[in-house]
């Protein structure tokens, strides 16, 4: 449970995918926040970086439904990123806290280190209850000229995966694959998850239209 002190009330969300397997270990929801003043270099998500433009929910019976959704496709787990989870730590404490009463692990990705998360979480109740409710931990900043090529779900070297609680302390985090999943719907848009570089995601596209982050060229 989180702390009283802890009021979530809305969230800004910017897509939902269940039953994923490129967003963490297993299958998942992923759950990508809008909003983030971090803003790597090289970002993969830079249309998530402004506060506008997310669909606001209300946390409690959007988490409720939510979980319904995952219990339905048979997921083990939730994976928060965006975006910036820790830039809206309290309704995501909630998410998360709700998931694991359901048995339901949870991944957060964060642009922020562990160090100054653990240092924030002394005086910032939210932050520490995400952090609590968390299982598995990707921390620090995108760093685009240190590309990791053999960690799987992370793009630099700087980057950490940290089990925080005994989940998944028996994963390999060296062998493990990394993925990318690409969808087509029926009215012909692309989406793509799971982590690329973005000249090799570039090359991978090339002739299925323009990104929708970039401008068409001529």
């Amino acid at each position: 449970m989180i702390p009283a002190e802890v009021a979530p009330d809305s969230l800004r969300v910017s897509r939902v995918l269940t039953a994923t397997e490129a967003e963490g270990p297993g299958r998942r929801t992923a759950i990508w926040v809008q909003g983030c003043t971090i803003r790597c270099r090289g970002c993969f998500n830079p249309h998530m970086w402004a506060a506008d433009g997310a669909t606001v929910v209300p946390v409690r019976e959007w988490t409720a439904s939510l979980l319904d959704a995952a219990r339905a496709a048979r997921v083990e787990g939730i994976t928060l990123l965006g975006g910036e989870p820790f830039e809206q730590a309290a309704p995501l404490a909630y998410v998360a806290s709700a998931a694991r009463e359901q048995g339901v692990s949870v991944m957060t990705f964060t642009g922020y280190e562990y160090r100054d998360l653990l240092a924030w979480s002394d005086t910032r109740a939210d932050i520490r209850a995400l952090l609590e409710n968390t299982d598995l931990l990707a921390d620090g900043p995108y760093e685009a000229d240190n590309l990791d090529p053999t960690r799987p779900w992370i793009g630099s070297t700087n980057q950490q995966l940290r089990a925080l609680t005994g989940r998944y302390r028996h994963l390999d985090f060296v062998t493990t694959p990394d993925r990318l999943e690409i969808r087509v719907d029926a009215d012909g848009s692309v989406a793509v998850n799971g982590w690329q570089a973005l000249d090799a995601l570039d090359e991978l596209l090339e002739g299925l239209g323009t990104r929708a982050d970039r401008p068409r060229t001529r």
